[in-house]
């Protein structure tokens, strides 16, 4: 892919009173469709070019029929991507693809914030591509300076140009076990998580054929997911992390539970006060102590519900998000606000909601 630095001679400013000119790079999957949505009804940014090899040329809803009328523009080349007329990047590619990208964006002089959306920035260890993605990572030394962008457990705005966006499951998981694991506690968490048929991507295949997903629950990868090390990487090696994935029969969506065995003699209300403690000031986290949340009624919002019962010496901690949203595209704004220096909230909550906040 090569990306141009010199803007044509009807590029208009990187910037338009106050609005930042947002890139979405492969644009045309499921979680590229989240991110046109949101930026479009964003009170300060905007997408301003949207990329796709498949679709260059032809309008937004050609992929995303429900944009029609909502948003005009048209799909871009990869290689016809204008950097000087943007303030910064999305990159909503497949795993493999960023690791060769974003150190290109780099390569062409673009210096406003990048957040990757896919798994290729997230681990500070260059060997866990050849153990868990099978690829040699050929940018080993961006690792150290790319931010893991899990709002509610990062200090600050991302410290660097460039954030890894977590993975859906590593977001739900690592949110329902990271107010205890801070307790430096060892302890054994036993997963269980489901997610909807949009987490395998826009291509179908097999898994995710309709008659075969319909009315059908199918485990994956068993303590062998990707996102085990991912979330281990937050949470620390003292927690045991057993992990056990499975297709649902929905579209979008993941719930799922941790059973933790913890010292009976831990007070219940400790508990309530480490999650509350965590999360009072998490505006996309919504907690219910002594229960466990469902699936519904997070799908479409930029929410993960977190919630936990206990009984003798088992917590059971439950957790529900949207995987394109909380678990990709709202997350990724979520982190471009932070970046941008812009309320986290920013086109993810309704401006009533924000003020009264």
């Amino acid at each position: 892919m090569t990306l141009s630095t010199t803007p044509s001679p009807s590029a208009s400013p990187a910037t338009t009173a106050g609005i930042a000119r947002v890139g979405i790079l492969h644009g045309a999957s499921y979680v590229g469709g989240e991110l046109i949505r949101i930026l479009a009804g964003h009170p300060s940014a905007t997408p301003a070019a949207v990329t796709s090899r498949t679709f260059a040329g032809q309008p937004l809803a050609t992929a995303h029929a429900s944009l029609r009328g909502q948003v005009e523009l048209s799909f871009v080349a990869p290689d016809a991507v204008d950097l000087d007329n943007l303030d910064a990047v999305l990159v909503a590619g497949e795993h493999g693809q960023s690791m060769h990208l974003v150190p290109e964006l780099l390569e062409a002089g673009f210096e406003g914030p990048i957040v990757d959306l896919s798994a290729d920035f997230r681990f500070r260890d260059a060997n866990v591509y050849p153990e868990w993605f099978d690829v040699e990572h050929p940018a080993p030394g961006l690792l150290d300076t790319a931010t893991y962008g899990l709002p509610e457990w990062s200090d600050g705005p991302p410290s660097g140009q460039l954030t890894a966006n977590p993975g859906c499951f590593a977001t739900g998981i690592t949110l329902a076990l990271a107010p205890l694991a801070v307790q430096d506690e060892p302890f054994s968490a036993h997963v269980t998580a489901l997610t909807g048929a949009s987490g395998s991507g826009a291509k179908p295949s097999s898994a995710t054929h309709f008659p075969t997903r319909d009315g059908n629950v199918r485990p994956y990868k068993v303590l062998a997911h990707q996102h085990g090390p991912e979330i281990l990487q937050t949470v620390g090696s003292h927690v045991d992390l057993n992990f056990v994935p499975a297709s649902g029969p929905w579209t979008r969506g993941i719930w799922g539970t941790a059973q933790v065995d913890w010292p009976s003699s831990l007070d219940v209300d400790a508990v309530d006060e480490w999650f509350m403690d965590a999360y009072a000031d998490a505006p996309f986290v919504r907690y219910s102590p002594g229960e466990l949340p469902s699936l519904q009624p997070t799908v479409g919002t930029p929410f993960c519900d977190v919630g936990w019962q206990r009984q003798g010496d088992t917590l059971v901690v439950g957790f529900a998000l949207d995987n394109l949203l909380k678990g990709a595209a709202s997350q990724a704004v979520q982190n471009l606000n932070r970046a941008l220096g812009l309320s986290e909230t920013a086109g993810l909550l309704p401006k009533s909601v924000v003020e009264t906040t």
